[in-house]
C-alpha cells in the first residue's frame, strides 16, 4: 500500500470508499456485562460495490452498513463447506441451468440422478427457452456426498449455471406434526 502523498494518489485513482464495520467476534462472544463484543474492521470498497451495498441495505431494511455487512458475512460463511461436518446428514437444493442441445447431456444428467438415487429425492424440470432447461434437484444425505454429487453435476459440459443450497443439519429438525389426510414414509421414528 503506498504511503504519504502516494497513498492519496492511490486512493484517488481507485475511487474507493472506506467502510468501517463493527463485527461481532464469532457472532456470539459476550463481554462480562452480557453485551456482544465487537471489533472495528476497516475495508476499502470500490464505489460501484458500495452503491450495491447501500441499495441492499435499503431494500433489506438494515438500519446501517454494519448490520448489512454482518448479515452478508454470515450468509456467505453458511455457504462455505466446513471441514468437520462432511459426514453430517443434510438436505439441499441443487439448482442448475443447462443447454439441452449439448450432446447426451440430458441423458447423462438423468443417469447421474438414477445412479445416486440414495441422494436424489425429487426434481423439477422447467424449459427456460429453446435451448435451456432449469432443474431443481432436492438432495438428502451425508453433506460431503451431496456436495460431491452437486460439483459433478455443475461440472458437466453444457451446464451453464449451478448452485447448491445446503440446509444446515440442525435445521432438518425433529419429527413434525402429522395432522393431514394421507400416509407417507419418513426416515425418522415416532
Amino acid at each position: 500500500m503506498p504511503q504519504g502523498a502516494d497513498r492519496g494518489k492511490f486512493d484517488a485513482h481507485c475511487r474507493a470508499t472506506r467502510l468501517s464495520v463493527m463485527t461481532a467476534d464469532d457472532f456470539v462472544a459476550e463481554t462480562p456485562d452480557g453485551s456482544l463484543a465487537m471489533q472495528r474492521v476497516t475495508m476499502t470498497i470500490d464505489d460501484e460495490l458500495m452503491d450495491s451495498l447501500d441499495a441492499y441495505m435499503r431494500a433489506s431494511g438494515h438500519q446501517n452498513r454494519s448490520e448489512a455487512v454482518r448479515d452478508l458475512v454470515r450468509a456467505g460463511l453458511m455457504t462455505q463447506p466446513r471441514i468437520d461436518d462432511g459426514a453430517r446428514r443434510c438436505m439441499a437444493a441443487l439448482v442448475y441451468v443447462y443447454d439441452h442441445e449439448t450432446r447426451q447431456l440430458s441423458k447423462r444428467l438423468m443417469d447421474d440422478h438414477h445412479s445416486h438415487s440414495d441422494l436424489s429425492i425429487a426434481a423439477v424440470h422447467v424449459h427456460v427457452d429453446a435451448e435451456s432447461c432449469l432443474e431443481v434437484s432436492l438432495l438428502r444425505g451425508p453433506k460431503a456426498e451431496v456436495e460431491h454429487f452437486a460439483q459433478h453435476v455443475i461440472g458437466e459440459r453444457g451446464v451453464r449455471y449451478g448452485r447448491l443450497v445446503v440446509v444446515p443439519a440442525s435445521a432438518e429438525g425433529p419429527a413434525h406434526d402429522h395432522d393431514h389426510d394421507h400416509d407417507h414414509d419418513h426416515d425418522h421414528e415416532h
